[in-house]
């Protein structure tokens, strides 16, 4: 088996306002809407982005109702 390092760690994302990950999400989401699904590289780097971003946003959401 190939020895790696998971993309994410095994602690919690920092935990930030709703408002500020929405708006996060937001920019990120309209500056990969047009990545070429042809090109790995900017696929990859945008779905490690959004894929950050989603997490971040869960938890606020997950904190902001006390889910935390």
């Amino acid at each position: 088996m190939t020895a790696y390092h998971p993309l994410l760690p095994d602690d919690e994302p920092e935990i930030v306002p709703v408002g500020n990950a929405r708006t996060v999400a937001r920019q990120l989401l309209a500056e990969y809407a047009a990545t070429n699904i042809h090109d790995h590289n900017a696929t990859v780097q945008a779905a490690t982005a959004l894929g950050t971003i989603l997490r971040s946003l869960v938890t606020a959401l997950d904190a902001e109702r006390g889910d935390a």
